[in-house]
């Protein structure tokens, strides 16, 4: 009797956990999308964005959902001008140094804090190798 009475309380634990669980998994494509869009900008980019990459840069960074690190670097990429600006540089070590930042982010960071007017070659082949 003592299991029926758990049972739901039981039950509807389960089901709020993998709730959970589908949002956080949601939230990482979410996250890894915006950071595929954002390797794609950074392999075509000469010189500075265009109004198209600013507007999709603008949407990553200023969505809350976003990992901080993600917003940071679209917007370092948002304010390119030939070259990340001092501030953006700082904020792409910052994601290089930071151990529980992904690979992928930390390699993006150091393209963007080398850029310089465009994507190297050997960057645009690791760009399209981490990000298919």
């Amino acid at each position: 009797m003592k299991i029926l009475k758990v049972l739901p309380k039981l039950l509807a634990g389960v089901v709020a956990t993998i709730l959970f669980m589908q949002s956080a998994l949601a939230q990482d494509d979410a996250a890894m999308a915006a950071m595929k869009q954002v390797a794609d900008i950074v392999s075509s980019l000469n010189h500075f964005p265009t109004d198209e990459d600013k507007a999709v840069l603008s949407e990553i960074s200023g969505n809350e959902g976003m990992p901080e690190g993600l917003r940071n670097i679209a917007d370092t990429i948002a304010n390119i001008s030939h070259a990340a600006t001092d501030e953006g540089k700082a904020q792409m070590a910052e994601i290089q140094a930071n151990p529980d930042a992904p690979e992928a982010a930390k390699a993006l960071a150091g393209i963007i804090a080398s850029f310089n007017h465009m994507a190297s070659d050997d960057d645009k082949a690791t760009l399209m190798e981490m990000f298919p």
